[in-house]
């Protein structure tokens, strides 16, 4: 993946020359400065580990189907955590950076495995000592009395200390006006996370338009996640090849009469329930599913004898028995 860090450089007029001429009237030889730093050697090997622990998390972001500029928007963060480790190694001023995050979209589009890779990754790169994964929603952040919200809602922070506390529909915590104890979960977010500073990341993840919403309603927390991520819905063609992809990694393979029929009810199920798709994990149930029928149709056709091993990692056409939003059964 190339680099999305650059340097601007101005013209050679503009900057000082780094060398200097110097005439001599002896024959004694000039003594020259060293340029290079002794730790340099040091630091260039910490890039170069670092630089590869990133090369096991590209190769989990390359697994993922689409989200593309998903995976440019990670590599600008890891280059900022590599240049901002060189720039403290060499003595210059590298302020402590604020990670929290926003990811916006409908259900199924990867948000919650991209916060898992965003955690492994920032656990590599020396910025969280744990970096596991808490996720919550309302019901686990809300109590059911004054104080017991505040209470909850810390808690979930202590166990998320040293990794991150992902945060589901977050939207919904502002959806009760000021008199709902979603208000207090968000005052003791916001406190946690200035007394907590850069012990935990916070990820609030949801629908677009309500996730907007949600960060109008209190003025100060947009600028406490400077780091926001839009996950689009999957083309239908992402979503043959997600379909594909979960069949292959349970040793299932998908007749082209079936995909044919997926990639029909796919554009039927977009159309008519757009924003209640939930694309990448719509298409998951489905599979799961379509082996259960499968495994149906074998034993009726096959009684107790074995319809071989390409028999058995076969989904045919009429194994996929879909519903759409209506309830009428398609053939």
């Amino acid at each position: 993946m190339p680099g999305r860090v650059m340097a601007r450089s101005g013209s050679a007029e503009e900057r000082p020359s780094r060398q200097i001429n110097v005439i001599l009237r002896n024959t004694e030889a000039p003594v020259v400065s060293q340029s290079i730093p002794d730790s340099e050697p040091q630091l260039a090997a910490k890039a170069q580990q670092q630089q590869g622990l990133f090369l096991e998390i590209q190769k989990e972001l390359d697994q993922l189907i689409g989200l593309d500029h998903i995976k440019d928007l990670m590599y600008e963060i890891y280059a900022l955590l590599q240049i901002a480790s060189m720039r403290t190694e060499a003595g210059l001023h590298s302020g402590a950076q604020v990670y929290h995050m926003v990811f916006k979209g409908n259900p199924g589009t990867g948000k919650t495995t991209v916060a898992r890779i965003v955690a492994r990754m920032f656990q590599r790169m020396g910025v969280l000592s744990k970096g596991h994964l808490i996720e919550v929603e309302r019901a686990d952040l809300v109590g059911e009395y004054i104080g017991h919200t505040a209470q909850k809602t810390r808690d979930l922070v202590k166990k998320a200390l040293g990794g991150v506390l992902f945060i589901d529909e977050a939207y919904s915590l502002a959806r009760g006006g000021e008199k709902d104890f979603g208000k207090e979960a968000i005052d003791t977010l916001v406190k946690s996370m200035e007394d907590q500073k850069n012990q935990f990341i916070l990820i609030l993840a949801g629908y677009s338009d309500e996730m907007d919403y949600f960060l109008q309603c209190n003025p100060g927390l947009p600028s406490r996640f400077p780091i926001q991520m839009d996950f689009p819905d999957y083309s239908i063609d992402q979503l043959i090849q997600i379909s594909e992809g979960m069949a292959k990694d349970r040793d299932y393979i998908l007749m082209p009469q079936a995909i044919l029929k997926l990639k029909q009810h796919l554009l039927k199920e977009k159309c008519q329930s757009e924003h209640l798709f939930s694309n990448a994990r719509y298409v998951r149930n489905v599979i799961e599913r379509s082996v259960r029928h499968q495994a149906v149709r074998l034993l009726s056709q096959y009684g107790g004898g074995s319809p071989g091993k390409l028999e058995l990692m076969t989904i045919r056409m009429e194994d996929l028995k879909l519903e759409n939003k209506r309830n009428d059964k398609e053939p």
